[in-house]
């Protein structure tokens, strides 16, 4: 990062006044009458037709369109735990990813805490006050338990977005890739650097979409999950291998898909070099990723790659997902995420990227032109048609689940 972006970002977060979000009113507040409308005595009406019946709260104030971000700052970014007050920037970042993209209220919240059961306890006391919460920068393995808890005691969705977020738009973008590359994700050997929260949510994922667990092999910092290793946690021994492999070099060798989620610069050319024809590369460690794309694309002519940066194509982008994911579930008042919207998400998305774009997206983006192909595997976040497209697809997945508390409205996205 150079001093003069460096500058740029502290002034952007500081001027005209410090932070990104604030809150408006809905209603007028300007004469005694709207006062006394707005507060006492008028206030009492609503409460007693809540009280009555709790399902009014959604006619009557805004939970049904208000999301909360939630952290403990104990996984910021990357730049690792840096405690709750340190990671206010990001949350109220991505609250104005909620707003700009979705139309979702959303209200950052960073919590102290000294062990899994005071957060959980924390959340959960407050979740009736939300339509939905989503679960940010919080360390493995402690978010997948949080999330599990959560889940289980809370009547709103509740969704870590480090994990499925970074989930979907991996599945989406890598579905393309492989049908570009000719390749079936079924019979695709996986490498997968990285073993936390992301990397665990991915291949969960792309097994449901039809990856074979026994082809994937996932790496932490000691090397290559094997089964014979007594030193991993529950979550990493789902992936723990039957095999004599122990490096990434071992491990690459002949693999079809390489998914980066761990750090910088590790992944070499001469491993790269290794990889099978047509291979698709998702390097998505922030800001560098495990291997340049120039430097990728002078080893391989022939591979597909994407990271997570916004100057390369193919970025790998949470905002593609988790707003409208919140939005079609809080609709239809899901009581949950589960697996069936994810994947109404991943296709949405997947199939979106197949049409014809318009010409704002391409100047948008700054692009001559955008068009299904290895340099345009997975849509833009400025594409307007995603809102209505995935939040849909969600929306219908959860009534079709069992999942949606009320029926998806009459003509539900039709006019956006």
């Amino acid at each position: 990062m150079s001093e003069d972006f460096r500058q740029q970002a502290l002034h952007y977060h500081a001027y005209p006044v410090p932070g990104k979000i604030a809150v408006e009113l809905t209603k007028p507040a300007n004469t005694v009458e709207d006062l006394a409308l707005a507060y006492s005595p008028g206030v009492a009406e609503p409460v007693r037709e809540i009280a009555q019946n709790a399902e009014n709260v959604y006619k009557y104030t805004g939970k049904g369109n208000m999301v909360a971000v939630i952290t403990n700052g104990t996984a910021i970014l990357g730049l690792g735990n840096l405690g709750p007050l340190a990671s206010k920037p990001v949350m109220e970042g991505k609250s104005l990813l909620f707003k700009r993209f979705a139309g979702l209220d959303s209200i950052d919240i960073e919590v102290k805490h000294r062990t899994i059961d005071e957060f959980v306890d924390t959340v959960a006391n407050i979740a009736d006050t939300f339509g939905g919460i989503n679960l940010e920068d919080i360390k493995a393995p402690d978010c997948f338990e949080i999330e599990k808890r959560l889940i289980e005691r809370c009547q709103v969705p509740v969704f870590h977005d480090d994990q499925h977020g970074t989930a979907i738009v991996t599945a989406a973008g890598m579905l393309n890739a492989l049908e570009l590359q000719g390749k079936e994700i079924s019979e695709a050997v996986i490498v997968c650097l990285g073993a936390g929260a992301a990397a665990v949510a991915c291949m969960e994922l792309l097994i449901k979409c039809g990856a074979q667990r026994e082809k994937i092999y996932m790496l932490d910092r000691k090397g290559v999950i094997h089964t014979r290793r007594d030193d991993i946690n529950e979550y990493k021994q789902l992936f723990a291998n039957n095999t004599d492999k122990r490096t990434l070099e071992d491990v690459i060798e002949g693999a079809d898909i390489f998914v980066g989620v761990s750090g910088p610069n590790l992944l070499a050319p001469e491993s790269l070099k290794l990889m099978a024809d047509k291979p698709v590369v998702f390097a998505c460690s922030n800001p560098d990723p495990e291997i340049k794309p120039e430097l990728a694309h002078e080893v391989r002519d022939d591979l597909i790659m994407g990271t997570g940066r916004s100057d390369y194509p193919n970025q790998v982008n949470n905002v593609i997902c988790f707003p409208f994911i919140f939005r079609g579930a809080l609709d239809v008042r899901a009581s949950q995420i589960n697996d069936e919207m994810k994947l109404a998400a991943v296709n949405a998305i997947r199939e979106l990227a197949k049409e014809p774009v318009p010409a704002e997206v391409v100047a948008a983006a700054g692009a001559d032109k955008l068009e299904f192909g290895s340099q345009y595997i997975i849509p833009k976040p400025m594409d307007p048609r995603l809102l209505p497209r995935v939040a849909k697809a969600v929306a219908q997945a959860a009534v079709d689940s069992g999942v949606a508390q009320i029926a998806m409205p009459a003509g539900y996205m039709e006019n956006i």
